[in-house]
């Protein structure tokens, strides 16, 4: 467990009007918010990032503090390639599918880059662009310090897996599914490997936009949510690769790591969405996500570089299944395949050489089963387990 609660060199990020809007909720001994607002209308998405705050939500240390000296709280791009055997930079595209605009997103990169002696990625060098929704590089939509948040989470993420994978980050004009959708599809047209999605919302009326997530030779990454057990579209798209969250900790085993699922971690059976043909669990009879997992728990959170609020960035620590998602699509960077589902990840059920199998934790009252409670073999918050190097993948 990481010691996140009034740690020095950590800022919140949520500004005070959205404090005042959202919850504060905690995972063992530290709060956190989420960084978009919960109930969502039909047929529009939110983000999945939880940022970590004081039990008030405010600010940790009682003020932003971007300029700290010493190392950031939360994992940082070594833990996260122990705790999942990454050890090569990969070459491939990755995109970043996010609502809003963010201003600031190639300078703050930068910062969280150097911070970890990863390379730098730049427009200058090539290595970093950023789109509005239809691929071009100017009017982008006005700055949203939510999304922002989630978008430099994305980023930091992808880069910790693959520091040598190029990144285009894809802003839509709005969290509709429909723009994001338009989002996604752009993302494939500019050659993209992988494309990273942590949002979602309901399946009603989702099936005029589940097409666009269906991109043969490419890895769609899709975070499961954080609200516990219940579905969630995207990630509920048989075409996707759906990333539920972990609990992650320090241990004194072989692999150096310890993972249960996440309380507040998406699983779930579809209501909308057919059965793909390589899910083999046996009570759900649609699609049933997660179909992977990586840490996702704010009490075990990581560390980014991001808006700290509208006018100020900072280093913080998030949690979410917005941190999986991006993690995973990372690892598909690494490697450079873009499966187009989730089949490879299912083949690899019970291969320990392949997959860590997570078998504690539940994130709800599902009678008992799978759905929400982890077990050995599959489960709906992690899935066949989490990464244990590349092979799978």
């Amino acid at each position: 467990m990481i010691a996140l609660a009034g740690a020095v060199g950590v800022a919140s990020a949520v500004p005070a009007n959205a404090q005042s809007a959202q919850a504060i909720e905690h995972s063992g001994h530290t709060f956190h918010v989420a960084v978009c607002a919960r109930h969502n209308a039909i047929g529009t998405a939110r983000c999945f990032a939880h940022v970590v705050t004081d039990a008030r939500g405010n600010p940790l240390n009682g003020k932003m503090n971007p300029n700290a000296v010493g190392a950031p709280s939360g994992y940082g791009p070594v833990d996260l390639r122990s705790a999942y055997k990454i050890t090569t930079n990969g070459t491939a595209t990755i995109a970043i599918v996010d609502s809003g605009g963010y201003s600031k997103a190639e300078s703050d990169l930068g910062v969280y880059r150097s911070q970890y002696g990863l390379p730098a990625c730049t427009t200058a060098n090539g290595c970093f662009r950023k789109v509005n929704q239809s691929g071009g590089t100017s009017s982008y939509p006005r700055d949203d310090t939510g999304w922002s948040q989630e978008s430099a989470l994305d980023l930091d993420m992808a880069s910790a897996m693959c520091p040598g994978c190029k990144l285009i980050l894809v802003e839509a004009n709005s969290a509709t599914l429909a723009n994001l959708a338009a989002a996604v599809r752009t993302a494939a047209s500019l050659g993209a490997t992988v494309i990273s999605n942590s949002y979602g919302g309901s399946e009603s009326g989702s099936t005029s936009y589940e097409s666009a997530y269906n991109q043969p030779g490419r890895a769609v990454t899709v975070s499961t949510g954080d609200s516990g057990y219940g579905t969630q579209f995207p990630a509920s798209s048989p075409h996707v690769i759906a990333v539920g969250g972990t609990s992650l900790v320090k241990a004194s085993n072989a692999r150096g790591w310890n993972e249960t699922a996440w309380t507040s971690g998406g699983s779930g059976c579809s209501t909308t969405y057919a059965k793909p043909a390589f899910e083999t669990d046996g009570l759900c009879t649609k699609r049933m996500e997660a179909d992977v997992a990586a840490v996702g728990d704010p009490n075990t959170g990581v560390a980014v570089y991001g808006p700290a609020s509208r006018s100020r960035s900072g280093w913080m620590v998030f949690g979410g299944t917005s941190v999986a998602a991006p993690l995973v699509g990372g690892i598909y960077g690494v490697t450079g395949h873009g499966p187009g589902d989730a089949n490879n990840l299912w083949k690899n059920l019970g291969n320990a050489a392949a997959i860590n199998d997570v078998t504690g934790g539940t994130n709800g009252t599902c009678g008992g089963t799978y759905y929400c409670s982890s077990q050995a073999g599959y489960d709906g918050p992690t899935g066949v387990g989490t990464p244990n190097g590349t092979s799978a993948f």
